[in-house]
C-alpha cells in the first residue's frame, strides 16, 4: 500500500510527471522530500509496466534504474535505511514478504567506503565517488536500451566545481532522451548560473514549499524561536572595536580606489577584495589582504565569544529532562568545550559530532544519539545535512551562519514530526554589540518568535513579558502570606520556566499536566506555569 501523500507532494508529482518526469523542487527541510521521491520511483515503475503492456519491445525488457547522488555518507545511510523501507512494504504487498535478502540485493551503495557492484538497480553514490563514475553508467544502461531516474538530494551542490561531472552523459543522450528522468531536491535551491546550470541538468524548479507554508500546514512540527541577545566581556569588546576601526580605516582607502565596491553586495565586494589581492598596486593588494584577514578574526572572536558557551550550558541545563537537544555550533574547539561543562553536569547524557572526531566515532555517537543513550549532541556544521532524528525537540545555535541555507537546514532539523512530539524549539545566540543578525529567520508564521537576553555574570535570563507576570505571581504569593520554602520553590520553578514555552499552554493542557505529574517538583513546577500564565493574560488575581 502506498503511504497516505500530504497535498503538496500529490501536487508536485504531478506537476513532474506533467514535465516528462524532469525537474527540481525546493521544499522545507522535514516536509518529506524522501517520501516523495521514493513515490515518484514507485509511480514511474508503474507508469512504464502499463506503457510496455500497451507497446511491448520485441525480445526485450524494460528495466528503470534508480541512480541516487547524495553529498555525504551520513545522507546516503539514511537513503539506504528509507530504501529498504520502501522495498520491504512493496514486497509485502506483492506477497513476498519476509524476502530481505532479496531486497537488500537490490540496493548499492557506491562511496564513503561502500564499493557495491554498480549493477544493482536502486543505486545510492556519495558524491565524491559519483564524480567518476555515474555519468559513465547512466550513458551504458541508456545505450542498452535501459531507463534511468537520477534523484539529485541536495542538489544545490551539484551545479558548480568537480561536481558537474556526474552530468556528463546529458549531450550524448539525445536520441535516448525519452528514457532519462531526474528529480532534484533542496530545501535552498542557488540561484544565478549554478540555478540555470541544474536547470539544464534536472529540469528547471517545479514546485515550492517554504517553511511558512509546512508550518501552516501542519507538514512539520509547530516550533518557537528565541532569539537570545549576549554581551561581549570587556576584554572582547575592546578588542571587537579595536579591529574594527582597523578596518574601517582600511576600507575608507580602498572605497576611494575602487568607489565600486560600496555599490555591490557583501559576497560580491569580498570577491572583489579577494581580486584586489593581486593587484599590481602594492599598496592597494596590501590593503586589501589585511582587510580580509581583519574581517576574519573579527568574525572569529564574535563566533567564540565565551557569553555563548555559558550561555548555551544554561539553556541545556534548564531544559526539561525529557527534551532531546542539538547544539550547532561552528569552531571545534568551543564544541570541546561544551561538552566538557555538559558531560560533567550530565554525566553519560552527551556527545560531540564534528571532523576530528573520525569517521567511526561519529557514526557510533549518532547511533547513541537515535537510540536515546545520550540526549545532547554538540555538532559543528556536519549536522547541517543528512541527518534524521524526528525526535530531536530543541536546537540551540552556539554560534550561527550568515547563510540562509543553513538556517533553513537546521531549523529543518528540529521540526520533523513524530508522535507524541508536540512542539519544536529553537535558540539562536548573537552578540548584540556586532554586525551579526539578530534574528534567524524573518518570518514567524504560524509559530512565535520571542526576543530574550542572556547576562553571564549572574546566569540569567530576561524574557520580559514572562518576566513581568512572573513578578506578579510572586507578589501575591508574598501578599498571601507564603511561607519562605514555598517562595524558594516558586523561584526555581520560575527560573527553569523562564526558557521554555511551557507558560503560554491553555488551562486545560497545563491542568492535565499537572495531573499527569509523577513527582511533586513536577506538579510545583505545572502549577507554577498555571499561576504565570494566568497573570500574562489577566486572569490571574
Amino acid at each position: 500500500m502506498e503511504k497516505k501523500l500530504y497535498q503538496w507532494q500529490e501536487e508536485c508529482l504531478e506537476r513532474w510527471f506533467a514535465n516528462n518526469g524532469r525537474g527540481m523542487v525546493q521544499a522545507a527541510t522535514g516536509s518529506g522530500k524522501t517520501v516523495l521521491a521514493l513515490t515518484a520511483v514507485k509511480r514511474l515503475e508503474k507508469k512504464l509496466e502499463e506503457e510496455s503492456k500497451e507497446a511491448p519491445l520485441k525480445g526485450q525488457e524494460r528495466q528503470l534504474h534508480i541512480k541516487i547522488v547524495v553529498p555525504t555518507g551520513a545522507l546516503m545511510r539514511q537513503w539506504y535505511k528509507a530504501l529498504r523501507g520502501y522495498l520491504d512494504n512493496d514486497s509485502e504487498s506483492r506477497g513476498d514478504a519476509g524476502n530481505f535478502q532479496g531486497v537488500r540485493e537490490k540496493i548499492g551503495l557506491r562511496g564513503n567506503g561502500s564499493k557495491d557492484s554498480a549493477d544493482c538497480k536502486y543505486m545510492i553514490y556519495v558524491i565524491n565517488s559519483a564524480r567518476y563514475e555515474l555519468a559513465r553508467q547512466i550513458l551504458a544502461e541508456l545505450k542498452d536500451g535501459g531507463e534511468v531516474l537520477l534523484i539529485a538530494d541536495e542538489c544545490h551542490h551539484y551545479g558548480s566545481g568537480q561536481n558537474r561531472l556526474i552530468f556528463e552523459f546529458l549531450p550524448y543522450i539525445k536520441e535516448y532522451e525519452k528514457n532519462f528522468f531526474s528529480l532534484g531536491l533542496s530545501a535552498t535551491l542557488p540561484s544565478g548560473q549554478a540555478r540555470h546550470y541544474l536547470a539544464s541538468a534536472l529540469g528547471g524548479k517545479i514546485y515550492s514549499y517554504g517553511m511558512d507554508r509546512a508550518s501552516t500546514q501542519d507538514t512539520v512540527c509547530p516550533y518557537d524561536i528565541y532569539h537570545i541577545g549576549l554581551a561581549f566581556q570587556e576584554e572582547e569588546r575592546q578588542e571587537y572595536e579595536e579591529l574594527s576601526d582597523r578596518m574601517k580605516h582600511l576600507y575608507s582607502g580602498l572605497l576611494r580606489a575602487h568607489s565600486i565596491l560600496g555599490k555591490v553586495e557583501q559576497k560580491e565586494r569580498y570577491e572583489i577584495l579577494k581580486g584586489l589581492c593581486g593587484s599590481k598596486n602594492k599598496k592597494i593588494a596590501e590593503a586589501a589582504a589585511m582587510y580580509i584577514k581583519l574581517s576574519y578574526k573579527r568574525k572569529s572572536l564574535v563566533c567564540t565569544a565565551s557569553a555563548r558557551t555559558v550561555c548555551a550550558y544554561d539553556l541545556a541545563e534548564r531544559l526539561a529532562d525529557e527534551e532531546k537537544i542539538l547544539i550547532f555550533g561552528e569552531r571545534i574547539s568551543q564544541a570541546e568545550e561544551l561538552y566538557g561543562l555538559l558531560e560533567e553536569r550530565f554525566p553519560g547524557k552527551a556527545g560531540r559530532y564534528h571532523s576530528k572526531m573520525g569517521q567511526m566515532a561519529n557514526k557510533n555517537v549518532l547511533e547513541r544519539f537515535r537510540d536515546g543513550d545520550i540526549r545532547i549532541l554538540i555538532a559543528c556544521k556536519a549536522m547541517d545535512e543528512g541527518v534524521d532524528i524526528p525526535d530531536v525537540s530543541a536546537g540551540i545555535v552556539l554560534s550561527g551562519t550568515s547563510a540562509q541555507r543553513q538556517r533553513i537546514q537546521r531549523l529543518g532539523r528540529i521540526v520533523r514530526k513524530k508522535e507524541g512530539k508536540e512542539r519544536a524549539l529553537l535558540y539562536y545566540l548573537h552578540i548584540t554589540e556586532t554586525s551579526e543578525d539578530s534574528c534567524f529567520l524573518p518570518e514567524g508564521g504560524e509559530n512565535h518568535i520571542f526576543e530574550m537576553e542572556y547576562f553571564p555574570e549572574g546566569r540569567k535570563f530576561v524574557n520580559p513579558p514572562y518576566d513581568k507576570a512572573a513578578d506578579k505571581f510572586l507578589r501575591e504569593m508574598l501578599r498571601e502570606g507564603a511561607a519562605g520554602e514555598k517562595i524558594k520553590e516558586a523561584q526555581r520553578c520560575i527560573r527553569l520556566g523562564c526558557v521554555r514555552p511551557d507558560w503560554r499552554l491553555g488551562r486545560e493542557e497545563i491542568a492535565k499536566r499537572i495531573k499527569g505529574a509523577k513527582r511533586i517538583s513536577d506538579r510545583n513546577y505545572w502549577v507554577c506555569m498555571k499561576r504565570i500564565g494566568d497573570f500574562a493574560t489577566g486572569e490571574g488575581k
